[in-house]
C-alpha cells in the first residue's frame, strides 16, 4: 500500500476510522471524508500522530475533507481535489452509511431518500468521479461497505436500508464487469454485528450479551476485523478478485434458527 492514495468515506468513526488506520499503517496516503468537520479533523490529526514512527507506515499521513456523499457535485469536486493534491487516486472505500428504523407504511419520504442517497446513489457518484483518475493510473480499487442486512437477512422497519444494501451488492457486480477492462476491481465487505457507535441503540435495547448469544462466535465483531478484510481487497494480493463481497459476521447467518446457535 506504500504510496497509494486512498479516500475513505465515513472515516471519522467506527469501521471507517479503522479502515483509515489500517491503510495508513500499510503506507497509504489516506483522506477521510465525513460530514462532521470537528470530529473528522480530530481523527485525522490523531491518526497522523499515531503513524509517526510506525514501522512500514513510511510517508503515510491522514487528512480530512468535509463531504456529504449524498451531494453528487460535492463528491465530484472532492475527488478531483484529492487527485490534484496527491497526484492521483488509487482506492475509494465508500463506507459512509445512513440508517434509521422506519416502518414501511409510515416511512417519511426524506428518510427513504436519505438512506438511498447515502448508501446506494453515492456509489455511483464516487465511481463516476474516481474512475477517470484510476484509469489515468492504470487501474484502481472501488470498495464498498455493504451489510448482511438486505442482501442476506432483514430486520423490521428497515426496508429502505435493506433495499439500499441489496442494491449495493448489485452495483458491485455490475460495476466490476464494466470496469474490469480498465484494471479497476470492485468489491465489498458485508459486516454482521460490529461493535461501533452505530450499534449503541441495538445494544441498549437488547443487551450485548443477548445479541452475542445468537452469534456462533459468541461476540460482536470489531471494526478492525472489517478493516482487515477491506485491506485485503485494496491490496495487490486481491488483484484477481472482482465483483465479490466478503461476509464478516462471526457466523451469524449459519444457523437455520437462532435456537441452533447454541449448539
Amino acid at each position: 500500500m506504500t504510496g497509494k492514495i486512498a479516500l475513505v468515506t465515513g472515516g471519522a468513526q467506527g469501521i471507517g476510522r479503522a479502515i483509515a488506520e489500517v491503510f495508513a499503517r500499510q503506507g497509504a496516503m489516506v483522506v477521510i471524508a465525513a460530514r462532521s468537520a470537528d470530529q473528522g479533523e480530530d481523527v485525522a490529526a490523531q491518526l497522523s500522530r499515531q503513524m509517526q514512527g510506525e514501522p512500514g507506515a513510511g510517508r503515510a499521513r491522514v487528512s480530512f475533507m468535509k463531504l456529504d456523499v449524498a451531494d453528487a457535485q460535492a463528491v465530484r469536486e472532492a475527488v478531483d481535489r484529492i487527485a490534484a493534491l496527491h497526484g492521483g487516486l488509487d482506492i475509494v472505500v465508500h463506507n459512509a452509511a445512513a440508517f434509521s428504523r422506519d416502518p414501511l407504511d409510515s416511512m417519511p419520504f426524506d428518510a427513504l431518500e436519505r438512506v438511498l442517497a447515502v448508501n446506494l446513489k453515492a456509489c455511483f457518484y464516487l465511481a463516476q468521479a474516481a474512475v477517470p483518475h484510476m484509469k489515468a493510473r492504470g487501474g484502481g480499487r472501488l470498495l464498498v461497505t455493504s451489510s448482511i442486512t438486505g442482501p442476506r437477512v432483514v430486520m423490521p422497519a428497515t426496508s429502505h436500508y435493506a433495499a439500499s444494501k441489496a442494491g449495493v451488492n448489485g452495483f458491485i457486480r455490475a460495476a466490476a464487469l464494466e470496469l474490469a477492462g480498465a484494471g479497476i476491481t470492485v468489491n465489498g465487505v458485508e459486516p454482521g454485528y460490529i461493535d461501533t457507535p452505530a450499534m449503541s441503540a441495538l445494544k441498549q435495547r437488547f443487551g450485548e450479551e443477548a445479541i452475542a448469544r445468537h452469534i456462533p462466535l459468541k461476540r460482536l465483531g470489531q471494526p478492525e476485523e472489517i478493516a482487515n478484510a477491506m485491506l485485503f481487497l485494496a491490496s495487490d494480493e486481491s488483484a484477481y478478485i472482482t465483483g465479490q463481497t466478503i461476509v464478516v459476521d462471526g457466523g451469524s447467518m449459519l444457523p437455520e434458527s437462532p435456537v441452533f446457535a447454541e449448539a
